[in-house]
């Protein structure tokens, strides 16, 4: 970073009456931390980088290789609106580096900027706009619990809609955070919402995810509310997703049109479907990285099931949406918001360039409801499930190959790692489920 640029950076911080700075990173699963430093250690940040332990940060370092450096991307600039005041805080999302000045290879955002890069040296810029869906659930005796805090359905408003106002606080939190909100609504199940905003470019959206479910989070409780982005928290109702919405641009066009093509999508488009459809088995363990990702994933609550592509179907796994131009886009149905964005957008570039540079082509579009087809007719039409289980998606992921070496060694071993440490503990787990059925009866 330039003198300039800090000098003028922390003029604005000194304006802005800014006390506090949270230096925000993610961990490998998502989630997000943060280092608090008082003002006068700004400049120190913006020129060093803050050291930082990352040997208690899952998925980071060994003990023995724990020294990290936080260094600020001071385009992430922002205040935390409902801590203004006379003493504001400020955010910055941080890149990780090691103490040698390299960029850590663990660190989710780098694994994010190193596959964009690739893509632009092909003269693309990957966009990618999520759909990202949550409950509003009340708290009891000061902890979070699933009970409703409305009984509304989709697109419902007050007095049914409960939670109307904590939705309106969460927009205009995010609309002081610079984020362009597009829709805010209730969804289908109760006490479930969605807040969409505009896309951009993938690695200003993974940073713009992280900070929705942040901010999200925060108003809920402020409101008395906790808000959860748990995949299915309830049986027998709609799960939480995170459709999201992607494109190529190249030259300032949107490189998924072609007016004159079938559909009016160009080849890029179709070849980008065929790469994610190809890798989508192994994309599964990172767009949906828990055990209770796979409730949601079942035929009945609108979840997508069946490898498939339609520009019609919403059953289809990934959809393209009617608008053409520079609207032109893929939305891929499966992520939910319990991924971690960055890994989730670096796998799927890879898998959408993979398809573009080798000419992958889809396989023919599912037009007709496929949740309604037989086992035979889904097979006849070479149509396949995603992964049942965290392990089976798990071992997708370790056996491909491109997936594998954009993520790069130190991330897929933690993730197997993990998967390896959550299934066991559910494995050995004894659920409700099974004294309710066992008990009684033996």
């Amino acid at each position: 970073m330039s003198a300039d640029a800090v000098a003028a950076m922390l003029e604005r911080l000194e304006a802005d009456r800014i006390k506090f700075i949270r230096l925000q990173f993610s961990d490998l699963q998502g989630q997000p931390k943060n280092v608090a430093i008082p003002a006068i250690q700004a400049e120190k940040a913006l020129t060093d980088g803050i050291s930082f332990d990352g040997s208690s940060i899952e998925g980071f370092a060994r003990i023995e290789e724990s020294d990290m450096v936080l260094k600020p991307d001071i385009s992430t600039y922002t205040i935390l609106p409902w801590r203004k005041g006379e003493s504001n805080v400020a955010r910055f999302i941080c890149d990780v580096y090691r103490p040698n000045g390299k960029p850590f290879e663990g660190d989710p955002r780098y694994v994010l900027k190193k596959v964009c890069a690739e893509a632009a040296e092909m003269g693309y810029t990957f966009n990618t706009g999520p759909e990202l869906e949550f409950f509003l659930f009340k708290m009891i005796d000061g902890r979070p619990s699933t009970e409703f805090q409305d009984v509304g359905g989709y697109f419902d408003l007050a007095p049914t809609d409960l939670a109307e106002n904590v939705r309106r606080d969460i927009v205009l939190a995010l609309t002081d955070m610079g984020f362009e909100i597009e829709a805010s609504h209730h969804e289908v199940a109760e006490s479930q919402h969605e807040i969409d905003f505009k896309y951009a470019d993938a690695l200003k959206t993974a940073d713009n995810v992280v900070t929705f479910k942040f901010a999200t989070k925060t108003i809920a409780l402020i409101n008395g509310l906790h808000a959860t982005f748990m995949a299915k928290p309830i049986f027998g109702i709609n799960g939480s997703g995170m459709h999201t919405n992607c494109s190529l641009f190249k030259d300032g066009k949107n490189a998924f049109y072609d007016p004159e093509a079938p559909l009016q999508l160009s080849e890029t488009a179709l070849n980008f479907i065929g790469g994610v459809l190809k890798h989508v088995r192994g994309i599964t363990r990172i767009a949906n990285p828990t055990i209770n990702s796979y409730k949601r994933l079942v035929p009945g609550y609108e979840a997508p099931v069946y490898i498939s592509w339609s520009a019609s179907n919403r059953t289809a796994l990934c959809r393209v949406p009617a608008p053409r131009g520079n609207s032109t886009r893929v939305e891929l149905r499966s992520p939910d918001p319990t991924c971690n964005p960055y890994l989730t957008f670096a796998a799927i570039l890879a898998a959408g360039m993979d398809g573009v540079k080798n000419g992958i082509a889809p396989p023919p579009s599912a037009d007709r409801n496929i949740f309604h087809l037989s086992d035979e007719e889904r097979k006849a039409a070479g149509i396949d499930t995603l992964p049942g289980t965290l392990m089976e998606s798990n071992a997708a992921l370790l056996g491909d190959e491109l997936l594998c070496s954009t993520l790069g060694s130190h991330v897929v071993e933690n993730l197997d790692r993990i998967a390896m440490m959550e299934w066991d503990a559910f494995r050995t787990m004894i659920h409700p489920w099974e004294v309710e059925q066992y008990l009684s009866k033996f």
